[in-house]
């Protein structure tokens, strides 16, 4: 296997929905403070740079895990032909691909305002810390929703210079998006998990996963709805805000927890989900 292949299966970028659900997040906040600073060129700038973002620390985060769950990935089917896992690269230059990933990482990141830069070297203890979650707590997806959103809250920054309570009803709500789809994506490593040892909210919730990931789901569009409540009527924003919804009501009727081809369905929805609510934000105005 030639060394090309071998990176772009370390940094999943033969999967683009991870990185894409890292990215939706940032359009969403960029968006919603772009609504109120009518500028489409810095907009479209600032997406880039957060696309760009998403697409390295995302690598980045993945090869981390990947280090730390090399001995855990080898005993499950799903993960057990992973690069490192499998020893076709050795950890050692698998963390120079980290280093040369976090670089270029910071050379977008030092594009913006200091906040934003304090908010994005805050979030790689988010980044770097959640593979060790699933060791010792049965909440590893809300880990997740807290690190894969943060990008909600640094993009509002980015073109604001400030907090506001708007971005974090939306950074809520991605959170609960979160907990949801990767509770789904979590049920088709279920058996394997039990074996090792490994917690998830799959596991904890398995005998009532539909009815979680519908609390979940519940929670991420009433307080969207709560957040946009003023814009709702007949436009294209509640066409599309209604779709959302109806994309994550199908997940919960289609996946079975038996079944991981229906779970990774499901789960990969999410982002046609995604570019449909950033899209609607856009479309507000």
């Amino acid at each position: 296997m030639n060394q090309f292949k071998i990176f772009l299966e370390l940094a999943r970028l033969n999967k683009p929905i991870g990185f894409m659900l890292l990215f939706w997040p940032c359009s969403w906040g960029l968006a919603l403070a772009f609504n109120s600073n009518h500028n489409p060129g810095e907009f479209i700038y600032f997406l880039i740079l957060f696309f760009l973002g998403s697409v390295l620390m995302r690598s980045a985060g993945c090869i981390v895990n990947d280090i730390v769950d090399r001995d855990l990935d080898k005993k499950v089917r799903r993960t057990k032909n992973r690069p490192i896992a499998s020893n076709i690269i050795s950890v050692k230059h698998a963390l120079v691909f980290v280093c040369v990933l976090c670089i270029l990482a910071f050379l977008i990141l030092i594009q913006f305002n200091k906040l934003t830069i304090l908010l994005g070297f805050a979030s790689m203890f988010f980044a770097f810390t959640y593979p060790y979650m699933k060791r010792v707590t049965y909440w590893p997806q809300l880990f997740l929703g807290l690190t894969f959103n943060w990008g909600i809250i640094m993009a509002w920054v980015a073109v604001n210079n400030n907090f506001s309570s708007d971005i974090f009803i939306l950074y809520l709500a991605a959170i609960f998006w979160t907990l949801g789809y990767d509770t789904i994506y979590g049920a088709q490593d279920i058996a394997d998990d039990e074996i090792i040892g490994v917690k998830s909210t799959s596991i904890k919730f398995k005998n009532r996963m539909k009815f979680f990931v519908s609390i979940c789901y519940i929670l991420s569009s009433s307080f969207i709805i709560y957040l946009f409540y003023s814009y709702i009527g007949f436009n294209y924003f509640t066409m599309l805000l209604s779709i959302f919804i109806l994309t994550l009501i199908f997940q919960i009727f289609f996946f079975k927890k038996d079944v991981p081809e229906t779970c990774l369905k499901a789960f990969k929805l999410n982002n046609f989900s995604g570019l449909i609510l950033f899209l609607g934000i856009v479309l507000i105005n």
